[in-house]
């Protein structure tokens, strides 16, 4: 199921809040196991901007589990938090510029956590390559619905101006 309307790591080199924006209506597509595949347009993103952003894990600077948010766009950031769920991410910018998108819903998948589970995605996919990885890939539908941007949800902890930041993106 390799595709040309894969994006390409161009796409994923730009700055965050050019590429979050861009990714809604894009599809994320997921290899099965078992061979089969699934794709799901993507509905609901945040963006994280590096070291200067409160709420961004590379804000406490370079880590194990950040290493891949300092390689170049385009790589998976998955992540684990409260025992429960792996959170998907998606690495922006280019090398030692930590940026990366929560993928916060798909269609049929609302909410990161139930995203995950529901798509097969855990800790194995850390690292993954979008650009030529077999089971994990993002593809450019053609098209560019509106979005709407709201405050990101859940990181109090940050501080304002951060818990402010219209860095949410929402299909319309």
């Amino acid at each position: 199921m390799m595709n040309s309307s894969r994006l390409g790591r161009d796409f994923y080199i730009r700055d965050v809040l050019e590429v979050a924006p861009g990714l809604i209506g894009k599809s994320l597509v997921v290899r099965f196991p078992g061979g089969s595949y699934g794709k799901f347009s993507i509905i609901e993103v945040e963006a994280y901007r590096g070291e200067e952003d409160r709420a961004c894990h590379a804000f406490k600077g370079r880590t194990k589990r950040t290493e891949i948010m300092y390689a170049e766009g385009g790589h998976v950031y998955v992540y684990f938090v409260y025992g429960m769920y792996w959170m998907l991410n998606i690495v922006t910018s280019t090398v030692n510029e930590p940026q990366a998108i929560l993928i916060r819903g798909v269609d049929g998948f609302t909410g990161p956590g139930r995203l995950t589970r529901g798509l097969g995605i855990d800790g194995g996919f850390y690292g993954e390559d979008l650009a030529s990885s077999g089971r994990i890939w993002i593809e450019n539908t053609g098209e560019n619905p509106g979005y709407i941007t709201t405050p990101r949800i859940g990181i109090a902890y940050a501080g304002a101006p951060w818990t402010g930041k219209p860095w949410r993106f929402i299909i319309k």
